[in-house]
């Protein structure tokens, strides 16, 4: 028997609103899949080999919009009053879950799983470089400077605190176990074990293992617990050849705390793919800062081609699971 969440709406036509970037082959199979249900194509299929293509729910029909995949604006979701579910094409659902911005029951449902072999290349990929002091190394070049640096840094060995071990975090734990690294997570509940950490703990161990710690990564949600977790008096507590690497949200940084302890030598460099905010401000100094690597928030989305692959993998899935009545893979609410 069918939920309520996945009955809302039948007493007027249902109508899909396709945010993907779909070829003409994938539409076929989601209007296989959706059994019926009118089905309302957004995006041009010619998009689908652009990083981002534009998404949104067109004004005519946000009245009768039961299902949405992908992420229009969350203004425009307010305003789809008999929508049953939406499937967004991100892992992050925060925006969505404001309140006033999804009818009361309505599901939602996130693209979690999708990114981790992307965001925690690129957290390896920063690693790396500022263990072996590429980006400074890259600044010679530019000046046409031909000068050893000193001592280098190598993961094999290392101890690593990776902050939030969901599909990010354990995937690049994993990376580091690869090349003979020690792995410590910090999660809510410590003793669940997840594949790729050799320890586990508690958000209460932080301030206990930053100091031991020779990398640091983190991959969390925006929360108020995850608020500015690396301050200034914990960035005082690791190791002066310790790197920083932030793939999760950009608030679990205080990056003028950052600055200033770069600046100071409290740590080796950073690496950050999310900042606060995003962007840095015009003459933040982190934007001058040679320790630290900065790129702007493409760890994930659609520049890996089979992220896309996954996203309209799962939401293909999800709506055969809605029009059968079963549960829904990452339902959030």
């Amino acid at each position: 028997m069918e939920d309520e969440t996945q009955t809302r709406g039948r007493e007027s036509e249902q109508v899909i609103v396709n945010c993907l970037p779909l070829s003409q082959e994938e539409r076929n199979r989601f209007v296989e899949a959706a059994d019926g249900m009118r089905q309302e194509f957004i995006v041009d299929p010619a998009m689908r080999n652009q990083m981002q293509w534009p998404m949104g729910v067109p004004e005519m029909n946000r009245s009768e919009a039961t299902i949405i995949f992908g992420n229009p604006p969350a203004d425009q979701v307010a305003q789809c009053r008999n929508l049953a579910w939406l499937q967004t094409s991100s892992a992050g659902v925060d925006a969505y879950l404001k309140p006033g911005i999804l009818p009361e029951g309505a599901a939602l449902t996130s693209a979690s799983g999708v990114y981790g072999q992307s965001v925690s290349e690129e957290m390896f990929a920063m690693m790396w470089a500022l263990l072996k002091d590429l980006p400074a190394y890259r600044d010679n070049q530019d000046k046409g400077l031909w000068q050893p640096r000193g001592a280098v840094y190598s993961p094999r060995g290392a101890k690593t605190l990776v902050l939030g071990t969901g599909d990010l975090g354990a995937s690049f734990a994993r990376l580091v176990k690869a090349v003979g690294g020690a792995t410590y997570g910090i999660r809510r509940h410590p003793e669940k074990p997840v594949e790729g950490f050799d320890h586990l703990a508690g958000f209460d161990r932080v301030d206990q293992l930053l100091p031991d710690m020779d990398i640091v990564a983190m991959a969390l949600p925006s929360t108020p617990a995850t608020h500015h977790i690396i301050n200034k008096d914990r960035l005082a507590l690791m190791k002066p050849t310790a790197v920083l690497i932030n793939a999760g949200r950009g608030d679990a940084v205080d990056c003028q705390a950052l600055a200033e302890g770069l600046e100071a030598g409290r740590i080796l460099g950073a690496g950050l793919d999310v900042t606060e905010p995003e962007p840095l401000p015009v003459g933040h100094p982190l934007w001058s800062q040679p320790r630290c690597l900065i790129t702007p928030h493409v760890a994930g989305g659609a520049h890996l081609a089979s992220n896309v692959d996954k996203i309209i993998e799962i939401c293909l899935d999800n709506l055969r699971r809605f029009r059968a009545g079963q549960p829904l893979r990452n339902q959030m609410r």
